[in-house]
């Protein structure tokens, strides 16, 4: 009967300390998904942030020249300030 309870305590202990192995790798596996996952998310805002310099530079159709949607910009800012001005007379 001793021998038996023995036995059932060290099967136990052998499946606790599989159970524990499995915890660890699994533990070791999510903090990879998870990093993964950052660099993903980080990866999806740099490329939308690109895709919205593409659609802005495309709106001022600067077609890629930079000097052209420059001067683009700085005509529409003329614009909007007077647009204030006269609202703030």
């Amino acid at each position: 009967m001793l021998e038996g309870i023995r036995k059932e305590i060290e099967k136990l202990i052998s499946l606790y300390e599989a159970e524990k192995a499995e915890r660890i790798k699994l533990q070791s596996l999510l903090e990879q998904c998870k990093a993964e996952n950052e660099a993903c998310r980080k990866q999806i805002g740099d490329l939308e942030q690109q895709v919205n310099n593409l659609q802005l530079s495309e709106a001022f159709g600067a077609g890629g020249d930079k000097a052209a949607a420059k001067v683009r910009i700085d005509k529409l800012v003329k614009e909007i300030d007077k647009c204030i001005s006269l609202l703030e007379n």
